[in-house]
């Protein structure tokens, strides 16, 4: 505790009285400070007791002691020592009332006690308490260092919350609670996840100040651009020199934890990446061989897999299958913005997972491969779900975009394989990269390969290149009709409806079916194409819908 002014009455060698302000004695004293000015606030900070002889006051006169008193407590003085026996005998009846008055303790001091005595002992009771703030300051850091090697964070957090008489958390990189001490805590700290969030906007380290039902200081853990994980430290009140101490032992245990636990990360990303690697090329036994236990039963379960592009890696894929199939179109949006990843959307939907599955006690392989990254999790977990879930999110931004100028935002596109085994990686790498194809053209954030499999062939006629075979293929039949010599589009149509049946189709048609038949003939003779062809009757159904499709 620093100083007050109850102590420096109750020290024996000072023989201070109380003539005013009694109520007040508990208010910790800053500084003592000596001036003989009129108006010494300009040189006052706030939190001194101030000590005078009054030799240039007047301190008989009531009007201008009030004046005196007055800027004092205005100044935040919080005391004023008196020396009797110097100008004046006693304590001037007008000072006393004055003090009385503003409710600014007055401390007459006798004669034989010199002001730097006083000065002295405050000085010596600040000096003691900041010793005892740093002795218990590196008993803190001893038990929180000791907690944290032997029960981990949680350890850790159940310390610090009894050093600061309060509670504590620790949130992930994605702003979700990971642990709390005292469990009661985990309420109000779910709470502040808006608040980790905005603190994660900014570079490490960073910290805020949150008011509410408790005082709450925020911190960012982690010493790279962007934050890995956060702490808050709820107290009743503002934290004193030792549990400040104590919070910033902590800070530095959490991040040697968070820097360790990113070293270890990216180890196992490479034997991740190996892992994947041997999956691919047929070698179950081996990737789980060398995955050992790191990734549990992941290897055994049914699990799905999940490639993922940021918008760069989309758009040069996107170019260069327009170089392999002439006239593939790039659609010129064909992703959605991701938010608050600080320009690396991979990087984030990776937390995204890896934070689901660590909640959920999953194991989860993230392997970043360029541009590009590859995720293989347990099917039906929780990661997946996770992936899902930020889907739905980030479709939302896209339709908010449709109504905003483009900005330069990193973008996403996601491709879900279905269910698979060790057995069966590769073909589930490959529907993963077709879900993505199909996601970067249609401008979706995320598309499952069982869509694919459930859906309609229909949607994928959009492409330029089917749209532009169409248009050639059916271009003559669309001649002939223009001329008004007949209905060949409309007449096959109908004919490849009805599978081929004449009677059926001039029905249809509301003509008599030698009509028909000679139309039929027609289109044959225009477009040199046998309508015995199975192959021919496909493309030109094909064309029909494709027309049908964008309208034309």
């Amino acid at each position: 505790m620093p100083p007050t002014l109850a102590s420096l009455v109750h020290h024996s060698a000072l023989k201070l009285t109380v003539r005013a302000g009694e109520d007040r004695l508990d208010v910790p004293v800053r500084w003592a400070h000596v001036s003989e000015l009129a108006d010494p606030v300009p040189y006052m900070e706030g939190g001194e007791l101030l000590l005078i002889t009054a030799l240039t006051l007047d301190a008989d006169d009531p009007e201008v002691m009030q004046r005196y008193v007055k800027r004092l407590a205005g100044a935040g003085v919080v005391g004023l020592g008196f020396a009797v026996g110097v100008n004046y005998d006693e304590i001037p009846k007008a000072l006393v009332q004055a003090a009385e008055k503003e409710g600014l303790p007055l401390l007459e001091v006798p004669r034989r006690t010199p002001f730097l005595a006083i000065s002295k002992a405050v000085s010596a009771a600040i000096a003691a308490d900041q010793y005892r703030a740093v002795t218990a300051g590196f008993a803190a850091q001893r038990e929180l260092t000791k907690q944290a090697l032997s029960d981990g964070p949680e350890g850790l957090l159940a310390a610090l919350a009894g050093q600061v008489d309060g509670w504590a958390a620790l949130y992930d990189a994605s702003g979700a609670v990971v642990a709390t001490a005292p469990e009661w805590a985990g309420r109000r700290a779910a709470r502040l996840t808006p608040d980790v969030e905005r603190l994660r906007e900014r570079p490490a380290p960073a910290s805020a100040v949150v008011g509410g039902e408790d005082r709450v200081e925020l911190h960012s853990l982690g010493t790279g651009r962007r934050p890995r994980a956060a702490l808050a430290v709820g107290t009743a009140a503002a934290l004193g020199t030792a549990e400040r101490y104590a919070v910033h032992s902590a800070i530095a245990l959490l991040t040697l934890t968070t820097e360790r636990s990113r070293s270890l990360h990216a180890a196992e990303q490479r034997i991740g990446a190996a892992v994947l690697r041997m999956l691919l090329a047929g070698e179950p036994d081996h990737a789980r061989a060398v995955a050992g236990d790191l990734y549990g039963g992941l290897l055994d379960a049914p699990f799905r897999l999940i490639i993922a592009e940021s918008a760069s890696g989309s758009a040069a894929r996107a170019h260069a299958d327009g170089h392999a199939r002439v006239g593939t179109a790039t659609p010129a949006k064909t992703a959605v913005t991701v938010p608050d990843v600080n320009g690396d959307p991979l990087g984030g939907l990776a937390e995204v997972v890896e934070s689901a599955a660590a909640r959920a006690g999953e194991s989860v392989l993230v392997v970043p491969e360029g541009e590009r990254l590859v995720v293989l999790a347990v099917d039906g977990g929780s990661a997946v779900t996770a992936c899902g879930d930020y889907a739905v999110v980030l479709e939302a931004a896209r339709a908010a975009q449709r109504e905003q100028p483009a900005g330069d935002e990193d973008e996403l596109v996601v491709g879900l394989s279905a269910p698979a085994g060790p057995i069966a990686a590769r073909a589930a790498y490959k529907q993963a990269e077709q879900a993505l194809s199909v996601a970067r053209r249609r401008g979706r954030f995320l598309v499952e390969h069982e869509e694919l499999a459930a859906g309609s062939v229909l949607p994928l006629l959009a492409d330029d290149a089917v749209r532009a075979f169409a248009d050639g293929l059916l271009r003559a039949l669309h001649e002939h009709d223009a001329t008004g010599r007949g209905d060949l589009v409309a007449s096959l149509r109908a004919w490849l409806s009805r599978h081929g049946q004449w009677d059926a189709a001039a029905a249809d048609l509301g003509v008599h079916r030698h009509t028909l038949r000679y139309r039929m003939r027609r289109v044959e003779e225009i477009l040199g194409r046998s309508l015995d062809d199975p192959d021919v009757r496909m493309e030109l159904w094909l064309a029909l819908k494709t027309t049908a499709t964008t309208g034309e």
